[in-house]
């Protein structure tokens, strides 16, 4: 049986985005849903400002035992609020029409957890920003490029809301993860029948006249609407643009190409798209 695996951490509004695209995916892959929250307890032990010579020690002592109580009624207050947003989870998913839906909780890091427990689902969910980021912010969420980087599942980012998927693009470079994506979307039942978009950026992509004939055809041997798209500029504002003149519901494209020494650099088309768009994206690794 397909799995959907939908990590949350209960913010407004991706937590409810994440839960609609994972109920669309649910229903296209005629797959069951796991709802991960991961609860970081790596706490650093309670942190006093140098108070030599203002306070005795015996006055430290009592004060650093304060905070560690603090310290454990946090955690405690933590999982309550772990539990909650799995429970707010459960309720949401089964509204959208999902029934079978599993509810992890886990302790540590999500890129630790995700190593872990990926290997079970087909399709990671996970919202564009979490509950410590400014969702108006320019900034990814904290997590999202270390998540991107590290899965070995394609991932599914999701944007503050939801809207019905039909109009997909397809950023093609004729590398071999553009491929990748091009045969999921042309075989795999998430993206299967939609219309594409086979967006060729120059003078950046490498794929050759052939290699979008190819791309075209596999797409429309398995009965979907595709066409060559070629612009010309820097990929991300190119995307961007295509994005917004024809109305595209979904992009999918590879993940982080290069190092993170040369996105530093130069920027990562990756990260600008993300930042730049406002739909949901599907990345490969």
């Amino acid at each position: 049986m397909s799995k959907i695996l939908a990590c949350t951490d209960g913010s407004a509004p991706y937590s409810a985005s994440v839960y609609e695209h994972a109920a669309w995916a649910a229903r296209r892959m005629s797959a069951d849903i796991e709802v991960m929250h991961v609860l970081d307890l790596s706490h650093k032990k309670p942190e006093m400002d140098d108070l030599s010579g203002t306070i005795g020690i015996d006055a430290r002592d009592d004060l650093l035992q304060h905070l560690t109580e603090l310290d454990a009624v946090k955690g405690k207050v933590a999982q309550k609020k772990g539990r909650m947003i799995l429970a707010d989870a459960q309720v949401r998913l089964k509204n959208l029409g999902s029934n079978t839906i599993t509810l992890t909780h886990r302790h540590g890091a999500l890129i630790d957890t995700l190593a872990d427990i990926e290997y079970s689902a087909d399709i990671v969910v996970i919202g564009k920003r979490g509950e410590t980021h400014d969702v108006d912010g320019g900034h990814l969420g904290a997590n999202l490029e270390r998540a991107l980087r590290s899965t070995k599942k394609p991932m599914l980012v999701a944007p503050r809301a939801f809207k019905d998927i039909q109009h997909v693009l397809i950023a093609f470079d004729g590398s071999h993860t553009a491929k990748r994506s091009v045969e999921f979307a042309a075989h795999h039942p998430l993206l299967k029948g939609l219309c594409f978009d086979v967006l060729n950026v120059q003078p950046s992509s490498k794929a050759t006249p052939e290699d979008l004939t190819w791309a075209v055809n596999t797409l429309q041997t398995s009965g979907a609407t595709a066409k060559i798209v070629t612009l010309h500029g820097i990929p991300a504002e190119a995307i961007s643009a295509h994005v917004t003149k024809a109305a595209i519901n979904l992009i999918v494209m590879g993940a982080y190409g290069h190092s993170r020494i040369r996105a530093l650099m130069i920027g990562s088309t990756t990260t600008e798209t993300i930042r730049a768009c406002r739909v949901p994206l599907l990345m490969f690794r």
